[in-house]
């Protein structure tokens, strides 16, 4: 299988790092290839320009689609799957993906009666979070999460879809520690699951 990683954190000296990296070997000893979009190195553009709000509030299939765009979606339709990988701020995904589905989302690929986006078998968010899962639980927002990531943005652009949370994971907490290896234990097992 074939899994295109999209990846969003600033810090390379990051927990959300080291799952990026335990994920990619559970991928490879399960004999998956995969393509990794390191959005914040790559220095990909979030915001779109006046010329991209255009195309898409007028769903023009006739007007151009950046490069950078483009290459991002030639990406999707090489795999297979899809993985995110982020840390949870604010209850979201940093806003440097939140543009990238903003910009790679487009008219004529994402959505649209033109659709040319393939329909991927997998899609998993890998989030990262600070809080308990116990806390988005009791305030309701796991439930909103899951709603804007997997029924939002990946739709049935995906058919099977899965929010794996790694909580409980602030550095002021002593279970930070103690959930580090279990989380990344967690990280090798989804990468070495992504065929099944």
């Amino acid at each position: 299988m074939q899994v295109f990683i999209v990846y969003a954190h600033p810090s390379e000296d990051s927990f959300t790092r080291h799952v990026r990296d335990r994920f990619i070997a559970g991928l490879e000893s399960a004999g998956h290839r995969y393509i990794l979009s390191d959005l914040y190195r790559m220095n990909f553009k979030t915001d779109m320009s006046g010329a991209e709000y255009q195309r898409e509030a007028y769903y023009r299939l006739d007007a151009p689609v950046p490069d950078d765009v483009l290459a991002e979606q030639e990406k999707i339709n090489a795999s297979d799957a899809i993985v995110f990988i982020y840390p949870v701020f604010w209850s979201e995904a940093p806003a440097k993906l939140v543009g990238w589905f903003d910009r790679v989302w487009t008219y004529g690929f994402a959505y649209g009666a033109n659709r040319t986006m393939k329909q991927l078998e997998k899609g998993l968010m890998l989030c990262i979070a600070g809080n308990t899962l116990e806390y988005f639980h009791e305030t309701g927002l796991l439930d909103a999460m899951q709603k804007v990531m997997l029924r939002d943005r990946l739709f049935d652009r995906v058919k099977q879809k899965e929010m794996i949370i790694l909580d409980n994971t602030s550095r002021e907490l002593p279970a930070r520690g103690e959930n580090w290896e279990k989380h990344l234990k967690r990280a090798f097992a989804a990468g070495q699951n992504m065929g099944a």
